[in-house]
């Protein structure tokens, strides 16, 4: 099926196309008057790429504040509520085109083939790649399971922050608001490069962003590929809940081996 690309967006003359400097109302080259609500939509997409990269900064370096002090369900709970609040809030100022991703697109058998297959790939290399530089850089293997453990239904909770929710609101900030603002600023390659990059970012951890920015790189591919969220969030799902069983499978052996 045919891949649609929007046109791309940017700063230059509509006549004779010479790149135009900022808030410039006739081109230097051709005299032609500039297009001003053009103009101000480009801006106003810079300010809100600007903004989101700010805003989700600050709510992950405040998330790792906040679980160095407490790990509590509740804490965790109000963590997921901002990110939620904010992801929606972003996305009430481009709901229209939000929507539209949410169709079913391009999709067709061997996007959904893609879909399964490659985050059983992903999660696999993932797992014992990062568990490896884990031992080898900090002398420990992080495992995501263990901070579930304190709660009454530690495997429940687990699969809903770390497996249901990230893929949800994840992808609707990231390859849904984010994508389409750098999108009308930039070229498909750009936009999917900076999109994976801010992601990695906002994770806030050296090591997750060897995997994150690739992670993203795909996802950001297959939202443009096929004009949809819906295959990100299969792949997303599928990688963390895989990731999240390895990981509840080995604590548990661990925990028999021991004996405790």
């Amino acid at each position: 099926m045919e891949n649609k690309i929007p046109q791309i967006a940017s700063l230059s003359c509509e006549q004779c196309n010479t790149p135009l400097q900022k808030r410039a109302k006739f081109c230097g080259t051709c005299g032609a008057a500039v297009n001003k609500q053009q103009n101000d939509k480009l801006q106003k997409s810079v300010q809100y790429i600007i903004v989101f990269y700010l805003s989700f900064l600050a709510l992950a370096i405040a998330n790792a504040i906040l679980f160095e002090e407490d790990t509590s369900l509740s804490s965790e709970i109000v963590v997921e509520a901002v990110f939620i609040l904010m992801t929606l809030t972003f996305c009430l100022l481009d709901i229209k085109a939000i929507l539209k991703l949410y169709g079913l697109g391009d999709i067709d058998l061997k996007s959904i083939v893609l879909s399964i297959v490659a985050p059983i790939i992903t999660a696999i290399i993932v797992y014992y790649t990062i568990g490896w530089i884990n031992v080898v850089l900090e002398g420990y293997d992080n495992n995501m399971y263990e901070a579930y453990v304190y709660y009454d239904y530690p495997l429940v909770y687990a699969i809903i922050f770390l497996a249901i929710l990230p893929p949800i609101f994840e992808e609707l900030a990231f390859r849904g608001f984010l994508f389409n603002q750098m999108r009308k600023v930039s070229s498909v390659q750009v936009t999917i490069i900076g999109t994976s990059f801010i992601f990695a970012l906002v994770h806030f951890s050296l090591i997750s962003f060897i995997w994150i920015f690739p992670f993203g790189m795909l996802l950001g591919y297959l939202r443009q590929r096929y004009q949809t969220l819906w295959l990100g969030m299969i792949v997303h799902f599928i990688h963390n809940f895989l990731v999240l069983m390895l990981d509840y499978y080995y604590y548990n052996t661990t925990i028999l081996e021991l004996g405790l």
